[in-house]
């Protein structure tokens, strides 16, 4: 820390207590939390002296999430949170991809990423030409692009959909045939409760894919009476075992509406740990897939670009692509 950031050791120790509190739920210790106590205050200081909003997808680390986001969640419920606030600037602890949505819904906002290396393998599977190549070869087809897409690719759609709403939006459309895209998974998952026909991309989520079936029934050997909650990312085989299959939304709805005691997350790491510290009276078990992409953020990373930013991560979208992916996300938006 500068000398400028300067904080007593009464005020560390006050901040550690706080974040011990939220984080021994998942085993952070008292001397963990004192390791970056400063961190999160240094951060906290500058939010607010910079009319900044920190952003946090469910998948983000404990210390993060629960140190100095100001809205945790999805990437789209994020990315309209942010677009409601007075706030003049968004660092969003996620991914490329949800940085370039949150700035298609704030375009006069300074949208930052704090890693350069937080990318996505279903964002990364596809470019704006591949759609371009698929409308040719499926004319009148219309194509519904998953959010975990650049907004080079959400401009190239009709529609934009979650994993929550996926069906629904392709349910709207009159034609018998969708492009979905990019998750195949997802696709062949959506195409086990639609009459349409999905024409599908090749992309995986690399947690995702992971998961088996397994897995699966070990637990519940294991924990009889546990709830298997799927994310519609997983393989059907997986999505077939499932008490509650959809995205982490909906999985944190079911887990917090749900008399049950025990339950599987079937998705990556961060939401069990999420789950952990706000539902501590329930219990979670089960293994679970550590993203990458998600783990470059760091307090650090998030310090340094609330400070002073790079240029690569200042997040721009240019205004042809920014509006054209809206009407992608706004269709979505207008489905009753």
């Amino acid at each position: 820390m500068e000398k400028s950031s300067f904080y007593s050791e009464e005020e560390i120790k006050k901040e550690a207590k706080r974040l011990y509190e939220k984080l021994k739920k998942v085993k952070f210790s008292l001397d963990e939390c004192y390791s970056f106590a400063a961190l999160t205050l240094e951060i906290n200081k500058l939010k607010k002296e910079k009319n900044a909003v920190i952003l946090a997808h469910s998948y983000q680390t404990p210390d993060i999430i629960y140190g100095v986001a100001d809205f945790v969640g999805d990437s789209l419920e994020l990315s309209r949170q942010a677009s409601e606030t007075k706030a003049e600037t968004i660092v969003f602890a996620g991914v490329k991809f949800m940085a370039e949505t949150a700035k298609i819904l704030s375009p006069k906002k300074t949208v930052l990423l704090p890693s350069l290396e937080a990318g996505c393998s279903l964002s990364e599977s596809i470019t704006g030409e591949d759609v371009r190549k698929l409308k040719a070869e499926n004319p009148g087809v219309p194509v519904v692009c998953y959010v975990n897409t650049s907004a080079e690719v959400k401009a190239e759609c009709n529609a934009c959909c979650t994993s929550a709403n996926a069906l629904k939006v392709i349910e709207s459309f009159k034609e018998n045939k969708i492009i979905f895209l990019p998750d195949k998974l997802m696709a062949k998952n959506i195409q086990n409760k639609t009459k349409k026909k999905i024409i599908f991309w090749d992309g995986l989520c690399v947690v995702h894919k992971e998961f088996n079936v397994k897995q699966i029934e070990e637990i519940k050997e294991k924990y009889p009476g546990t709830k298997i909650l799927v994310h519609t990312e997983c393989n059907p085989s997986v999505v077939e075992l499932a008490d509650f299959s959809g995205g982490t939304s909906g999985m944190i709805n079911y887990a917090k509406t749900n008399k049950a005691e025990s339950f599987m997350m079937v998705t990556e790491c961060g939401l069990s740990d999420r789950m952990k510290v706000e539902l501590m009276q329930k219990k979670f078990v089960g293994t679970c897939e550590l993203c990458p992409y998600m783990k470059k953020n760091t307090l650090e990373l998030i310090l340094q670009v609330l400070r002073k930013p790079e240029e690569k991560q200042i997040i721009e979208v240019k205004e042809e692509i920014r509006l054209k992916a809206k009407k992608a996300i706004d269709y979505m938006m207008e489905i009753k």
